[in-house]
């Protein structure tokens, strides 16, 4: 899981492997794969660097086909 910031400041985790997309309008929109919009204070940067530190620690980095 990953820590995000909903915008009015609220931790809030989530399933980076759910992830469908993230679009930037003006805030961070993610969308999950099931239709739900998470709306978070944190950069698309951030948001990927947290995935790519999450799967590392899972070990599983670079094994996408």
């Amino acid at each position: 899981m990953i820590k995000v910031t909903r915008l009015d400041g609220k931790t809030y985790y989530l399933n980076p492997h759910q992830i469908e997309s993230m679009e930037l309008k003006p805030d961070l929109t993610i969308t999950m794969l099931s239709g739900k919009n998470i709306i978070v204070k944190e950069s698309p940067e951030e948001v990927i660097d947290r995935i790519v530190k999450y799967r590392k620690s899972l070990g599983i980095v670079g094994q996408e086909l």
